[in-house]
């Protein structure tokens, strides 16, 4: 059962992700991506991890891949746009310089990640607090977690967010008739 389960989720996952790839049409290319999102959201519960499948649903499936929709309807696809026009001649240099330095400081994170030590929670303390009798200590090891070590990413993703939000108004917005297009 264990095989059929991951077999028919590989086929979810490598089906959508190919149609997010080769769809032309951006909508259905979004919905590629919600079947390539529930099908990693059923290896996750096929490995046991409830939390994570539910995360994956609720934040990525839903809010994420809803934004993207927003942003596709939101600038009108159904129009012909000449994608050729460069309005500004620095835009591919400046996206060149700035993927070389997100790549260099990708690199440079896993190599101090390699010479970090280890977590101090060994399987053993880990198992000893799940039966010490308190039902939320997953929770506020999560928590914990979310709340120290990660709470940069977290708020790096909000201003992402709001920064797609405010880019997104700012394209969809018509050009008023005194101004230049």
């Amino acid at each position: 059962m264990e095989l059929f389960v991951f077999i028919v989720a590989g086929a979810m996952v490598l089906g959508g992700a190919a149609g997010v790839v080769l769809r032309s049409h951006p909508v259905h290319a979004a919905l590629s991506l919600v079947l390539t999102l529930f099908g990693v959201a059923v290896l996750f519960v096929a490995q046991e991890a409830n939390f994570l499948a539910a995360v994956q649903v609720i934040v990525y499936a839903g809010a994420i891949v809803v934004l993207f929709l927003f942003v596709i309807m939101l600038l009108g696809v159904d129009k012909a746009d000449d994608l050729q026009v460069e309005p500004f001649k620095i835009q591919r240099p400046a996206a060149v310089a700035v993927g070389a330095g997100l790549l260099s400081m990708l690199a440079l994170a896993i190599l101090v990640a390699r010479d970090a030590r280890t977590p101090s929670v060994t399987p053993s303390t880990a198992v000893a607090a799940a039966l010490d009798g308190s039902h939320d200590s997953n929770v506020r090891a999560i928590a914990r977690d979310v709340f120290s070590d990660h709470v940069l990413a977290f708020e790096l993703t909000s201003v992402l967010l709001v920064i797609a939000v405010v880019a997104t108004v700012m394209l969809a917005r018509k050009p008023r008739k005194g101004d230049t297009a």
